[in-house]
């Protein structure tokens, strides 16, 4: 266990150092953060002052290194934009992005697993049917038109709901929440709806194919003919193993939320880490864009471990072969 523990971490310190070179040198390509943020009647003296006071007139390589070394001392550097430390930023953006995140996983889970057992139990019927037709229908939709609909149809047309911006917060542990105030919950609903539609048809898909699959082993049919009921046999049998596919894709899908929830964040002007990597990217902030994607990535590799674990518990065949 131990040397597998061991192999894990290499290979993760490793990915996050392939990841950082790659896109520290996209950023370099990219563009210059000095003409980026020069001034319009700045000289060339004052832009080579700006770079010096970055540190961009060293070596690339220099520069690289000096990052990394900072990283590993837990220093992601200063944002070349806010002059803030790159962390406090990220650290002050997540929970705009967990809030919405948590959210859409939460209906994602409690509507589309109900419907996907139903749609696969009920394979042959009308409703099966028109589950199945709305799915492929949200399955296919782009996000970003799908998010201009929602704006259309629920805050102008029947302005029901806020369309953009966080709304009032409230704080709990120092940190400001949107969905402690009633106002910032009705902020919420648009994104979050957003990201959830494409997690309902996906966990429907899900669902129902291992519905189907298990429906008729015969462990179903014996449990059938002792005269089990229904809903009893729908949660401790037909549930339990149609999760163990759902977990995998779940635990990348939350990564996948909090990564890359870019374009809802930025149409409904939501202040989260994915607006602030876009506002990054677009200012060449690369402090914030390297440290952003580094983060991400520890995270996957953090999530891949949990869904291991969840793995073992949900199916007691990996933990004896572990």
């Amino acid at each position: 266990m131990i040397s597998y523990i061991t192999k894990r971490l290499w290979q993760s310190g490793l990915l996050a150092f392939i990841m950082s070179l790659i896109v520290f040198l996209g950023m370099y390509v990219v563009g210059d953060p000095v003409e980026m943020l020069s001034e319009e009647d700045w000289t060339e003296q004052d832009k080579i002052e700006l770079a010096i006071e970055l540190g961009l007139d060293k070596p690339l390589h220099e520069q690289y290194l000096n990052f990394a070394g900072d990283i590993i001392q837990g220093d992601f550097g200063v944002s070349f934009v806010h002059n803030r430390p790159v962390l406090d930023l990220i650290v002050e953006r997540l929970p705009a992005t967990l809030e919405i995140a948590v959210l859409a996983m939460v209906i994602g889970l409690s509507i589309g697993i109900p419907l996907g057992i139903y749609s696969g139990i009920k394979n042959n019927s009308r409703g099966s049917r028109i589950i199945s037709f709305f799915s492929t229908i949200g399955y296919s939709t782009p996000n970003f038109w799908q998010a201009i609909l929602l704006i259309m149809v629920f805050a102008v047309f029947l302005k029901w709901l806020p369309a953009s911006g966080r709304g009032l917060t409230n704080s709990m542990f120092g940190i400001e929440w949107a969905w402690l105030s009633l106002d910032g919950l009705k902020h919420m609903t648009l994104p979050a709806i957003n990201l959830a539609i494409y997690k309902i048809c996906m966990q429907q898909r899900l669902a129902k194919s291992g519905t189907q699959e298990i429906l008729y082993q015969e462990y179903m049919t014996f449990a059938r003919a002792k005269g089990i009921t229904r809903n009893r046999i729908i949660r401790r049998h037909l549930l339990r193993n149609i999760l163990i596919p759902i977990v995998t894709i779940t635990g990348l899908e939350v990564g996948g939320l909090i990564a890359f929830s870019t374009v809802t964040e930025t149409i409904f002007s939501w202040p989260g880490i994915g607006k602030l990597l876009l506002d990054s990217i677009h200012m060449v902030d690369r402090p914030v864009v390297v440290a952003y994607l580094i983060l991400i990535t520890l995270m996957f590799v953090f999530i891949n471990f949990i869904v291991d674990v969840m793995y073992a518990f949900l199916d007691p065949r990996i933990r004896h072969q572990k």
